[in-house]
């Protein structure tokens, strides 16, 4: 069999396990006699036409590479290039070159929708100009809208944070007994898992956070504001949880309502305000102490909260992928299959990437309440199991975690 060298990237935001993916997708192909060097594209697909690329048995030696496992953001750094949609465009020439000159034969690619969309499109022209590069795409995300997939790497760990944070922010409101509401901005342009993992911070029926609102359904001002006065009946410290991406039945972001918003190099609306702008309305509408908090890159880039279970799960995806590649495998994601919930297990899988991409997995409306402001038990029974297990993180002399670092 002839020797082909593997490549991998990683794209889009970074996550608490996207380097357990790699270190998954890095070992693996060490380990394996049919693959020669293992190269690492640094900043993407953009560095790699760039031509940064390093060898990872020169950078990494085992110790370091055991190290990726807990340490988050993106070791390769990241990019958000996306590459066009016209297969005819030069700059696929350009890159199959590229990959030719570094004897290519296995492209991976971690992150999420966009990422997959390049996975889709390199796979297509490759089997257009009759290449034998195999593209896999591993999946990465903190919001958890891949479909296809019953859960992603990186959300697990990030809904742990979320959930820990917000079971904080409950004890510190608390403390007073003067009337408060605490607006809690969560990550999640359309998609509302994040938002809705704020429900496992409750210890007990009828705790805080007291009102959760997913951008799977419409927000309603008047409503909310009845709601939170409601709330008042139950607790004088009201906790609310909101996806950043809320909006009214118009389709009109909440955090439109007063602000401009710019956008993304796909497209995308980057959003952020909400909590303040429902802040500011909760205090001159209901004359109430209210205050507002963007939990922000926290969701993402905190080691301190990650999930054992995505660890490892991470950690086999990308073991998984080179494997499957090694078979033949191409115009593939690795999949989340679940099999049992009590107990849960999972089983790995493939799906055609051409099925993932530019799709969106939101929050079944069946898992939201009638009215839109909480999260039924079925959700529950999802995500409580993705948060388990605690991961120790090694730590430096100077008694703070000692994260891996490209140099």
């Amino acid at each position: 069999m002839e020797i082909k060298n593997l490549i991998v990237g990683q794209s889009g935001g970074p996550t608490a396990v996207i380097n357990s993916s790699l270190y998954g997708v890095v070992s693996e192909a060490l380990s394996q006699p049919s693959i020669g060097k293992v190269y690492g594209m640094v900043n993407g697909i953009e560095g790699f036409l760039r031509g940064t690329v390093l060898d990872f048995e020169e950078t990494l030696f085992s110790n370091d590479l055991e190290k990726l496992k807990t340490t988050p953001g993106a070791y390769l750094g990241s990019c958000r290039y996306k590459l066009p949609e016209d297969l005819d465009d030069p700059v696929y020439p350009v890159l199959f070159q590229k990959f030719k000159e570094l004897s290519i034969g296995y492209f991976f690619y971690i992150g999420g929708n966009d990422s997959m969309d390049t996975v889709s499109k390199l796979s297509r022209y490759a089997e257009k100009i009759n290449s034998d590069i195999r593209v896999i795409g591993e999946p990465k995300t903190i919001d958890n809208d891949l479909v296809m997939t019953d859960h992603t790497p990186g959300f697990g760990s990030a809904a742990r944070y979320v959930a820990s944070t917000v079971r904080e922010i409950v004890i510190d409101a608390n403390v007073y007994e003067t009337k408060s509401v605490t607006i809690v901005e969560i990550m999640g342009r359309h998609a509302g898992w994040l938002t809705a993992a704020s429900a496992l911070a409750r210890k007990s029926v009828g705790d805080n956070p007291l009102l959760i609102y997913l951008p799977e359904t419409a927000f309603d001002e008047e409503a909310f504001l009845e709601k939170v006065n409601n709330c008042f009946e139950k607790n004088p410290n009201v906790i609310v949880c909101v996806s950043e991406g809320i909006h009214d039945k118009d389709g009109t972001f909440i955090c439109e309502y007063d602000n401009s918003v710019g956008t993304d190099t796909f497209g995308h609306k980057m959003l952020a305000g909400c909590g303040k702008y429902l802040e500011n309305l909760v205090r001159n509408r209901l004359g109430i102490k209210a205050r507002s908090v963007e939990l922000n890159v926290s969701q993402r880039c905190s080691a301190s909260m990650m999930s054992a279970t995505d660890q490892k799960e991470a950690v086999l995806a990308g073991q998984f992928g080179v494997r499957e590649a090694l078979k033949g495998a191409t115009g593939k994601m690795v999949s989340y299959i679940r099999t049992s919930d009590l107990p849960y297990r999972i089983t790995l899988g493939l799906e055609d990437v051409n099925l993932i991409c530019n799709q969106e997995k939101t929050v079944p409306l069946e898992w939201i309440s009638k009215d839109g402001s909480d999260v039924t038990d079925a959700f529950l029974t999802y995500a409580l199991p993705l948060i388990q297990g605690t991961v120790e993180i090694p730590l430096g002399t100077d008694g703070l975690p000692d994260f891996l670092s490209r140099k």
